[in-house]
């Protein structure tokens, strides 16, 4: 079980990891496909999603006993995707989101082998979408009335963790710009 929520190794020290993080409806798929886009690499897309869409198509909720199979894919699709990477691998979400996600919705639920890895798996950038872009409602959103309390509890679980973390606000376009500034940062340290 472990090796399926671990970190691969491909030998390319020299990839960067960024994880887009927070709560729903702020962006983090489009921040994602466009900044893949402009480094002309891969990235990595949010397996609860695709999961939770078709459960819903069956009139199935997810249960606490999705967690881990989520998690599960999550990994999978990150570590298939950074043999596909040059030197940058864009996160549409980590183990740290599906932890704060759990534990939310599961009264604070979350399997202790989720966590672990949640706690273990390394990024060298987190960026927190802020709340100030409009509620986009769909089949699997549904919490537009919880979003500063989500926010709080994602940057809560960045700061327990330790992680480094960068709030982009505003625009599409200024979240894009603020993001590309900081990736260009940590691409620069590669040379």
């Amino acid at each position: 079980m472990e090796e399926k929520l671990k970190q691969i190794s491909t030998g390319n020290s020299n990839c960067i990891k960024v994880v887009l993080y927070g709560p729903e409806s702020t962006g983090k798929s489009s921040l994602a496909k466009e900044l893949a886009t402009y480094y002309n690499t891969v990235y990595v897309e949010e397996f609860s999603r695709s999961y939770a869409e078709s459960k819903a198509k069956m009139n199935q909720k997810l249960t606490k006993k999705d967690v881990l199979p989520i998690a599960i894919g999550q990994m999978y699709l990150e570590n298939t995707q950074l043999k596909n990477a040059n030197t940058l691998l864009i996160c549409d979400t980590d183990l740290l989101e599906t932890k704060v996600y759990s534990e939310f919705y599961y009264n604070g639920f979350c399997p202790d082998i989720v966590k672990k890895y949640a706690l273990e798996n390394t990024y060298d950038l987190y960026f927190l979408t802020y709340i100030d872009t409009p509620w986009e409602a769909d089949e699997i959103r549904d919490q537009p009335n919880t979003r500063s309390q989500m926010f709080d509890a994602f940057e809560q679980a960045l700061i327990d963790s330790k992680k480094k973390y960068s709030i982009v606000k505003g625009s599409f376009d200024q979240r894009l710009n603020q993001c590309i500034t900081q990736i260009d940062e940590l691409l620069n340290t590669l040379s």
